[in-house]
């Protein structure tokens, strides 16, 4: 998957785009790039990293990703706050998944917060910390 591109929808390769952030050779700026990377961590099952990049408060115990659903790709439709300068911002997107042959997609706006200085996801904006 190296040369491949990016699930999240960015031009580089995967192994310069969501993979260096995977595997911590680099950080999420922004809210928004949090949000691709824990995209392009569902299509390429990567749990551990959902798991990290999970707000502590909110983070579940373990996480089973679901083998029948097919990632097809990500749609951004709004961000709020979430830049280097900010400290919360939201993302809301599309999600768009083939599961038992059928199209289908989620639609969320999330939530991001610094947490040891790293972005984090929290929850649903409607239900994150102190809202």
């Amino acid at each position: 998957m190296a040369k491949t591109p990016c699930p999240c929808g960015l031009p580089a390769p995967y192994a310069d785009c969501c993979g260096s952030i995977h595997d911590g050779r680099t950080a999420a700026t922004t809210a928004e790039r949090l949000m691709r990377s824990r995209y392009t961590a569902f299509v390429v099952r990567d749990a551990p990293y959902l798991l990290r990049s999970w707000y502590s408060a909110t983070r579940p115990r373990d996480l089973q990703l679901e083998d029948d659903i097919e990632w097809t790709g990500l749609e951004i439709l709004n961000t709020t706050g979430g830049s280097p300068f900010h400290t919360e911002g939201t993302v809301e997107f599309r999600a768009n998944y083939i599961a038992e042959g059928e199209p289908g997609n989620q639609q969320e706006n999330s939530h991001f917060t610094r947490e040891a200085g790293s972005w984090v996801y929290t929850g649903p904006a409607s239900r994150a910390p102190g809202r």
